[in-house]
């Protein structure tokens, strides 16, 4: 088994469904349908990653996350929105979410973006990647800016190591979709600003993430 994710979803056919395709993939599925027993579930099971839809009655998808990451879990977090619009979109990012869907959506493209999401923490080779006062140990999936350490959502580590591994190379932000989520160019680059700019915000002063006017984002050491 790959792992226990945690499905938090009060549409009894929807998470259902949603449970089918993670066993399929080789997950272990929890199902939870509101936000307090979500979070007990997060702190009792330790799962691998977390399916968290924002609608929930009484606390909701964004006060779950909002209280994990508070209280220093960075479990992988998918959103899953009923509301396709920008707010929802940028609020889940902010809050230290890994990817979202909206429905209605297909059950086997949010196992792929488990899948996506569980590959960008999985163990890589020993490796520390150094630009600037940024510090990145791979391996241990740790980040510092100078000399204070900088917790980081997994695709805000696997985004910030594919601009450090290449300093001043400019990429642009299709690139980096396909790289880091695993997405062609057409399902749009907004979600690269966001989390440029939530790295940004992270890493203050010390940030080498330079934009490229037109063209995309590149580190570059001071």
């Amino acid at each position: 088994m790959k792992g226990l994710v945690l499905v938090v979803e009060d549409e009894t056919a929807i998470a259902e469904l949603i449970a089918l395709y993670l066993r399929r993939d080789g997950f272990g599925v929890h199902l939870e349908s509101d936000g307090d027993a979500a979070l007990a579930a997060v702190r009792r099971l330790r799962p691998v990653a977390v399916v968290l839809d924002i609608g929930l009655s009484g606390k909701d998808g964004v006060e779950v996350c909002r209280t994990m990451r508070a209280a220093g879990d960075w479990t992988p977090v998918l959103f899953v929105t009923a509301r396709d619009d920008e707010v929802d979109r940028l609020l889940g990012l902010e809050l230290g979410a890994d990817d979202y869907v909206t429905k209605p959506f297909s059950p086997r493209e949010l196992a792929a973006r488990v899948r996506t999401v569980l590959r960008r923490g999985a163990a890589a080779p020993a490796e520390v990647l150094t630009v600037g006062q940024i510090r990145l140990d791979v391996t241990q999936r740790r980040a510092w800016a100078a000399d204070r350490e900088v917790a980081l959502t997994s695709t805000e580590f696997e985004l910030l190591a594919q601009l450090l591994r290449q300093p001043g190379r400019v990429f642009e932000r299709g690139q980096l979709l396909s790289t880091v989520w695993g997405y062609s160019a057409s399902a749009g680059t907004r979600t690269v600003d966001v989390h440029i700019a939530q790295l940004r915000s992270k890493l203050g002063d010390e940030s080498p993430i330079r934009t490229v006017r037109g063209v995309g984002y590149a580190a570059d050491g001071a």
